[in-house]
């Protein structure tokens, strides 16, 4: 019985080995009718070259990736220095169109300042009154350039010529300017067409409109927003204000304010000044004083005349 079991052992172990060997003796011909023969030295440099391949690869990696950095670190120094470039350009080209308008306007201011007929001072706004007491500004001219206490200061802007105020203080090289829009400002004025008159006075801001008082009621029925308001260049029986050159606008009719009740009516007026972008004044003589009076009186005589002629 043993031996019976030894012998089926031996018989199976032979017909593996013949399996075995079959296959063996298959793929050897196989692989020989392919044309494949194992070569340690062609492996060993394919081993090699795929070696050295990936190291080259890993190199190239780092070395485009350093030099991708030092790219990246030159464009962004460029990009500062362009960018610094650009912006020393634009204000360049900024100061260049400020200066054109500056010289556009003292150009205008000169041309303004030769065809003035007054003996004139040009000055420039140099500072507000810190205290603003009076609502003042500082000029940069004083006693040393001509300036005196009380003279009339004017102005042109956007081809008008409008009254400013008038000196309230000299000093020796700087000048305090009372405006229209002080509420201690009094200018005698009239209608530069209808020819009432009537004082002109400040609210104490240039956001408010100047207010004309002690019109004839009779006007109400012809004066119209837009009509323009001039200096008329007499003093005041009170003593309050200056005397101002005749024919300055000082603005012109905003609204109308009438009421029955009162013997006298009132305008708002509009100032001929923006007073927000006044830079350039021109004060005007002491002279001009005695000009207005000699004025003042013709006026008078004239008007005399012409009462004398009636009662006659």
């Amino acid at each position: 019985m043993e031996e019976s079991k030894k012998q089926k052992g031996r018989f199976f172990a032979e017909v593996y080995v013949f399996v075995g060997l079959t296959l063996v003796s298959f793929l050897l011909l196989y692989f020989s009718n392919s044309g494949f023969i194992l070569n340690f030295k062609d492996a060993g440099l394919s081993l090699f070259s795929g070696i050295r391949i990936g190291i080259y690869e890993v190199t190239s990696f780092v070395s485009r990736t350093v030099l991708s950095v030092r790219e990246l670190a030159t464009l962004r120094q460029e990009y500062a220095e362009l960018t610094s470039r650009m912006s020393r350009y634009e204000q360049l080209e900024r100061s260049a169109a400020e200066i054109r308008q500056e010289n556009r306007r003292l150009r205008e201011q000169l041309g303004f300042s030769e065809a003035l007929g007054y003996k004139h001072i040009p000055a420039e706004i140099s500072g507000r009154d810190p205290d603003n007491l009076f609502s003042a500004f500082v000029i940069n001219k004083g006693k040393q350039a001509g300036v005196a206490k009380d003279m009339p200061v004017i102005a042109y802007q956007n081809g008008t010529q409008g009254l400013v105020g008038q000196v309230l203080q000299a000093g020796q090289f700087e000048s305090l300017v009372m405006p229209l829009y002080a509420t201690t400002s009094f200018v005698a004025s009239r209608f530069a067409e209808l020819r009432y008159e009537g004082i002109v006075e400040g609210q104490g801001s240039p956001e408010l409109p100047l207010l004309m008082r002690f019109i004839q009621k009779r006007a109400r029925n012809e004066i119209s927003q837009g009509d323009v308001i001039i200096s008329s260049g007499m003093g005041l029986s009170s003593g309050r204000g200056g005397v101002y050159p005749p024919g300055i606008t000082l603005g012109r009719v905003s609204k109308v304010l009438y009421q029955e009740y009162e013997i006298s009516m009132e305008v708002a007026v509009e100032p001929a000044i923006d007073f927000s972008r006044l830079e350039y004044v021109f004060v005007i003589d002491a002279e001009i004083r005695e000009q207005a009076l000699e004025q003042e009186a013709r006026e008078e005589i004239e008007k005399t005349g012409a009462r004398e002629e009636e009662d006659g």
